[in-house]
């Protein structure tokens, strides 16, 4: 009797699993990047970006200038130079260069961070209407079909045109 409800139980769960697996799994795709280009808010984002990124490129504009100026200097006087003042010198101009070099790499990383500041709550806002529509359409997973190349893509599967409803976007 012991055997035959183990040979049964097994069978139930057999079945289970058979039918756990042959459930439907149902895919979703959106071109993220155009989303994001069509929201108001990117037009700020990238305003503020600008405007951030332009302090520092006037920065390096001045040093480059000053840079530029202190060469022109230089190679005019080099054949008058003794060798101490044209090795000071030189050191000067490779100092300036560092330094330009670093600032340069410093603004980069700083421009960079801003615009992950400025752009989280549009992607959140973006991935949370994405997530809305997959959940009312019945999606398991969806795809960003920006990131991927697609080799079949359904035109029921675009969720770009529900989401861009959902947040209100023509």
């Amino acid at each position: 009797m012991k055997k035959l409800l183990k040979v049964a139980l097994i069978a139930i769960c057999l079945v289970s699993a058979i039918d756990v697996a042959q459930a439907q799994v149902k895919i979703g795709y959106i071109n993220f990047a155009q989303l994001i280009d069509q929201m108001p808010e990117t037009a700020k984002v990238k305003t503020d970006r600008d405007a951030y990124q332009k302090q520092f490129m006037d920065q390096l504009t001045a040093m480059n200038t000053e840079y530029q100026q202190k060469l022109t200097i230089y190679q005019k006087d080099r054949a008058t130079m003794t060798d101490a003042v044209r090795t000071a010198k030189e050191t000067e101009l490779s100092d300036l260069q560092k330094r330009m070099q670093t600032y340069s790499n410093d603004a980069q990383q700083k421009v960079e961070a801003k615009v992950n500041e400025l752009t989280k709550p549009l992607f959140d806002k973006a991935r949370g209407a994405v997530a809305l529509v997959a959940k009312e359409k019945g999606y398991n997973y969806v795809l960003d079909s920006s990131q991927t190349d697609l080799i079949v893509s359904p035109p029921a599967d675009d969720m770009l045109a529900a989401v861009k409803a959902k947040l209100g976007l023509k």
